[in-house]
């Protein structure tokens, strides 16, 4: 097969293949050929509402609602601020997270299993003190589920407003009900279960969460510093601003979003659809393997 390099197919290509490897690192391809290519039982069936969500150009802006919604609790804060390399590697963490999604929700079985297995090993070996003096281990329980309800929320909520093919209530009680799957394998002890179960769970946060130091300055890196060549930066800044709009109100004060953010509110959604739109058009024109027939794991 031979891939258009010239006019606007081999751009729409470049862009793609720009963006893909952005995000999953420089063995994007080989990633994908094992993810998509392997043989074997997976975790959810073509037809999972997981599948949907994650599969779907809005991932890009419920992930950077979901990071701007985790710094609110302290502790988890002060672990990523502490342990993660976040400033001094944000593409690598991008990368690992992205990856981890994709082996979870398309790889097989065993190939998520060991992911998950990898992840609670180095939860283990992070733990601390937060600038306020609380103790905190990233395996704990409790933060692991603000975590996992954060991320599993903005993921959804930006479905249901910039996805292709928005999910209904069966669907979006699946959607709660997969990422539940995957949060217990990580040490979760009881994650919801269900979009109104989700929605009680941060409730139950709320008084926890607030900014601090660490939360601006990660606000302020990931909304009004990102590490991008210019050319990108005006349409990151519409990204920035419906992930930020995607986000509740209290929380959305709470992060004291920077001034050029906050001018583009109004036009957030608009500005969202946009820029998934282009995502979409990019990243369909970079050649995916097409995935294995769904087994049935053994009983």
């Amino acid at each position: 097969m031979t891939l258009p390099t010239h006019g606007v197919p081999g751009l729409r290509r470049r862009a793609g293949e720009a963006l893909l490897h952005r995000v999953a690192g420089p063995t994007a391809h080989e990633k994908r050929a094992r993810i998509h290519g392997t043989p074997g039982p997976r975790w959810f069936p073509p037809e999972r509402p997981v599948r949907v969500v994650h599969g779907d150009a809005s991932m890009y802006i419920g992930g950077l609602a979901a990071l701007l919604l985790q710094s609110l609790h302290p502790e988890a804060m002060a672990a990523v601020a502490a342990h993660s390399g976040f400033q001094g590697d944000p593409w690598g963490r991008l990368q690992r997270t992205s990856t981890f999604l994709a082996v979870t929700t398309f790889g097989t079985s065993e190939d998520a299993e060991h992911a998950v297995q990898r992840v609670r090993r180095v939860h283990e070996q992070v733990a601390g003190t937060s600038p306020d003096g609380v103790p905190y281990r990233a395996s704990d329980p409790h933060l692991l589920t603000w975590v996992h309800a954060a991320e599993a929320y903005c993921f959804l909520r930006a479905h249901q407003r910039y996805g292709r093919h928005p999910l209904d209530r069966e669907g979006l009680d699946g959607y709660v009900a997969d990422m539940a799957h995957v949060a217990r394998r990580l040490g979760v002890t009881r994650p919801p279960e269900t979009r109104d179960e989700l929605v009680k769970c941060l409730v139950r946060y709320r008084p926890e969460l607030r900014a601090t130091a660490e939360s601006r300055a990660t606000a302020r890196y990931l909304l009004a510093d990102p590490p991008l060549p210019r050319p990108v930066l005006l349409p990151y800044s519409l990204l920035a601003a419906a992930a930020a709009e995607l986000l509740p109100p209290w929380a959305r004060s709470a992060i004291d979003l920077p001034l050029a953010t906050r001018l583009l509110l109004p036009v957030a959604r608009p500005g969202g659809r946009a820029i998934t739109a282009a995502i979409r058009w990019a990243t369909t024109a970079v050649p995916v393997e097409e995935a294995p027939p769904y087994v049935p794991p053994s009983p």
